[in-house]
């Protein structure tokens, strides 16, 4: 029986919206990356060299997930933008064809990744057991793409209409069933099996992502807008695959420029030890959750903008623009000084050996300085893929993780000699360089679209 969860973002107030799908999406959010703090957790107990890799192996998978974080970004501008129409059946068609299109890109992106996974991790890191294990993570990791894939497109679709509860449930599920699969597929149960070691961390995930799948598939299948869903409605059909690919891509694409980021940055780590990259792998999980709040936030900003630009109220999407950065500037006021109060003794919970616990250290003390130009770059992607421009995303995200970050990493490291804070130095400049342009270009779209974002003007279309 389906269930009402069409919620209106075309009327009401904004701060309520953004309030109903900011704290559960956050809240998600926080649970997904507790999870991945357990995975590290777990393998600590294992070895620095075992944590090593879990970074390693995790940052290859991150360039398949990028295709989901994408889908899942289409299916909010997509089926948002229909709602706003007022045209169901438009949104659930192009619904039907996301998840169709996460199996295809799944499939490919297993076979695919079975070849250049092993050669990126070995680009970027040392020969050794940390390798190794990269290697051996990533592989096995790659068994959960249909589930992180169809899960991203399903959870698009049911942030379009408002619910952003479902992948909350769902992640704090998956939490706790990791906390249980990961001790049992590392060590097994004494006397009856014997665990697959290492590896137990993928083989968990694997189980638990088929689970948040599962669940999502049944919650868009309630829907009121999927009431008369049929089986030839997820039958590929290539104009829909490409409706979704000029939306999908872009954004994929700037999210693999970020994850390649992450590459050049251990690339740079290499040369200063297995430490380095398992501090960077440690200090960038606790960083995420702090930025948890402000992902929340302007993530809800890309389903209300979108119902109300095809509901053609412009005033109303530069009203959510501009409450998201009043509220984000808010979080990262607060964050800055949480960095540097419970760093060290966060970190030491993961990892207490002090050259660890130095590089992680210095990593979240000079990324607490920028994490308000985390959230503008953050909240202008949403707008940008509301907007049905995300191939701005991939000229923003070329810059700033590409050129920005090998440039500066360069300058601070290659040139004035710094240790691995030149690294973080690095990465601080390519971030707020990066905002600055993004805020142009944001700035630009908004004229062209919505009559701009300072005035009060409105275009027709």
């Amino acid at each position: 029986m389906a269930k009402t969860q069409n919620r209106d973002l075309t009327t009401g107030p904004i701060g309520g919206h953004f309030r109903t799908l900011a704290v559960p999406a956050a809240i998600g959010m926080l649970f997904n990356t507790l999870y991945n703090v357990v995975d590290m957790y777990f393998a600590g107990m294992l070895s620095t060299s075992a944590q090593a890799g879990l970074a390693l192996g995790f940052q290859a998978f991150y360039i398949a997930m990028s295709a989901g974080i994408g889908l899942g970004a289409a299916m909010g501008a997509l089926v948002g933008n229909a709602l706003g129409a007022k045209d169901t059946r438009g949104a659930r068609r192009i619904g039907a064809q996301g998840i169709s299109y996460a199996v295809i890109a799944a499939i490919a992106l297993i076979v695919a990744g079975a070849w250049y996974g092993p050669r990126v991790i070995a680009l970027v890191s040392a020969p050794g057991d940390y390798r190794e294990a990269g290697v051996s993570y990533y592989l096995w990791l790659s068994l959960a793409l249909p589930g992180f894939l169809i899960a991203f497109g399903c959870n698009g679709i049911l942030q379009a209409h408002g619910d952003s509860r479902s992948m909350q449930r769902a992640m704090i599920v998956a939490f706790f069933a990791n906390i249980l699969l990961n001790p049992l597929m590392i060590w097994g149960i004494p006397g009856v099996w014997g665990g697959v070691g290492f590896n137990g961390l993928a083989v968990s995930t694997v189980l638990s992502q088929t689970g948040v799948m599962a669940f999502l598939v049944l919650q868009v299948l309630r829907l009121d807008t999927m009431a008369d869903l049929r089986a030839e409605n997820f039958v590929p059909r290539l104009l829909s695959l490409k409706e979704i690919s000029l939306q999908s891509l872009p954004t994929s694409f700037a999210l693999l420029v970020m994850f390649l980021s992450g590459f050049v940055i251990q690339y740079a780590l290499k040369g200063f030890g297995q430490h380095a990259v398992a501090g960077f792998g440690i200090a960038i999980r606790l960083e995420q959750i702090l930025l948890l709040p402000v992902l929340g936030m302007t993530g809800a900003l890309l389903p209300i903008a979108s119902q109300n630009l095809g509901a053609k109220d412009y005033e109303r999407v530069r009203t959510a623009v501009f409450y998201c950065w009043k509220v984000g500037f808010v979080m990262t006021a607060i964050a800055c000084p949480l960095l540097w109060i419970f760093g060290r003794p966060i970190l030491t919970l993961f990892n207490d050996e002090p050259d660890v616990l130095r590089v992680g250290l210095a990593y979240l003390r000079v990324e607490s300085f920028v994490l308000p130009a985390y959230m503008m770059l953050f909240s202008i992607n949403s707008f940008l893929q509301a907007m049905k421009r995300p191939i701005w995303t991939v000229y923003i995200g070329l810059y700033r993780q590409a050129f920005g970050v090998a440039f500066f990493v360069w300058l601070f490291v290659g040139i004035l000699g710094l240790s691995e804070v030149g690294v973080w130095f690095g990465v601080a400049c390519a971030v707020l360089t990066g905002m600055l342009i993004a805020l142009w270009v944001a700035g630009r779209i908004a004229q062209e679209e919505i009559g701009g974002l300072w005035a009060t003007t409105r275009v027709s279309h």
